[in-house]
């Protein structure tokens, strides 16, 4: 796997540490993405090293930060938790003793006007991320290319017609992966495309027989 200047560096960031808040602001961005709409409510609970930590690195701010839409070198990150209730963010932060996977471990349980998301995910180091979990699915989303997640029905060929589609329109898959609750239920397809996905394939995606919804991740 190449190794490029800015895995080693991490990104631009308010700081002070590139896992615990640079990381943490990138978890909570991509809940709000996730969510789709201004998050309203979240309980956002700590694990492992964020669960120690979090007040002195300032891992509390960050997530919440990331929740209100704010990139990890916006330095309104640093007020996120005045802000939030501004914002009309109603936020609860709990630090867990239950030991996790990994010691840079959040759970976020989300939900605005209209819908609820909960995700847990990880800080790796150098403000790099997995999202772990979604929707009580096992996944392994880093969010270094661009992700389509796809909740579907878990029938035979539905891989295959998402795969054709984006084909058909150009578009080369880097990864796939497929998770599901128990044979027969719900799944949750992970498709990293080289390129972002059009509105209009992704639209064409969504109406595809069996495809309950699409969201698309930016790359980070």
């Amino acid at each position: 796997m190449a190794i490029g200047l800015f895995d080693v560096l991490g990104p631009i960031t308010v700081g002070p540490s590139s896992s615990h808040t640079a990381g943490a602001i990138r978890i909570g961005l991509i809940c709000k993405i996730l969510l789709g709409e201004r998050v309203k409510k979240a309980r956002i609970t700590f694990y492992g090293s964020f669960a120690e930590t979090y007040k002195g690195h300032g891992t509390d701010k960050a997530v919440v930060g990331g929740l209100l839409g704010f990139d990890t070198y916006n330095e309104q990150v640093r007020d996120s938790l005045t802000l939030a209730p501004l914002s009309g963010l109603d936020a609860e932060i709990i630090a867990s003793d239950i030991t996790a996977d990994h010691p840079n471990t959040v759970k976020i349980e989300a939900e605005g006007a209209n819908n609820k998301i909960s995700l847990a995910g990880i800080s790796v180091g150098g403000g790099a991320i997995r999202i772990s979990e979604i929707e009580g699915y096992k996944v392994d989303v880093a969010c270094r290319c661009d992700t389509l997640l796809i909740f579907n029905e878990d029938v035979g060929g539905v891989v295959a017609d998402v795969s054709g589609l984006l084909a058909d329109h150009g578009y080369n898959i880097a990864t796939l992966s497929l998770s599901r609750s128990r044979r027969g239920a719900g799944a949750i397809m992970v498709i990293e495309t080289d390129q972002a996905v059009d509105d209009d394939t992704a639209a064409k995606i969504e109406r595809t027989p069996h495809i309950i919804k699409l969201i698309r991740i930016p790359k980070l």
